[in-house]
């Protein structure tokens, strides 16, 4: 007796229809996370603009705005994967926003802080150097989406603070 292999998993592409429900609303980046190509890169700019427009409110509201922004997504992410039926589905862009606040906590002042910050973080979230690749690939849920992310954000703030020291 031979058994059929099991049907191919269908996933789900979120619409813009999606975005009527908050859990998605926010995991999709707001709309971002539908972006048709690199749909990461345009969820680390919404975190952009979300990071300059807190920038004057200073370094206390913007940690309390990340911690809420990190803890929150882990639910968020997580339920939002959930009710898509596919784990850190690209469209989920809500870990690049808090990763992207994150690295913006350490981006000197000035247009170049911000374009060296997108561009660190951008770089570690794609390269995944470790331990990033190891959170990426051995964590599931909302921390697995969230976390590799968080760190790629910690590593750019890091190399900024690094810059910081050198100029």
């Amino acid at each position: 007796m031979t058994t059929s292999p099991e049907p191919a998993r269908v996933v789900l592409r979120p619409t813009w229809r999606h975005l009527a429900d908050p859990v998605h609303c926010i995991a999709l980046g707001f709309g971002s996370g539908l972006a048709p190509f690199a749909p990461g890169t345009f969820g680390s700019l919404v975190g952009l603009g979300v990071a300059l427009a807190l920038a004057p409110l200073g370094l206390a509201w913007n940690l309390a705005a990340v911690l809420i922004a990190v803890l929150g997504g882990i639910w968020i992410c997580g339920e939002s994967a959930r009710r898509l039926g596919v784990h850190d589905h690209p469209a989920i862009v809500w870990d690049e926003v808090a990763g992207m606040m994150i690295a913006m906590l350490a981006a000197p002042d000035g247009w170049w802080g911000a374009l060296l910050a997108f561009a660190l973080f951008r770089l570690f979230d794609i390269l995944k150097p470790w331990p990033i690749r190891e959170i990426d690939h051995g964590l599931g849920g909302g921390a697995g989406i969230m976390l590799d992310d968080v760190l790629a954000g910690i590593f750019a703030a890091l190399g900024l603070t690094l810059v910081g020291y050198v100029t």
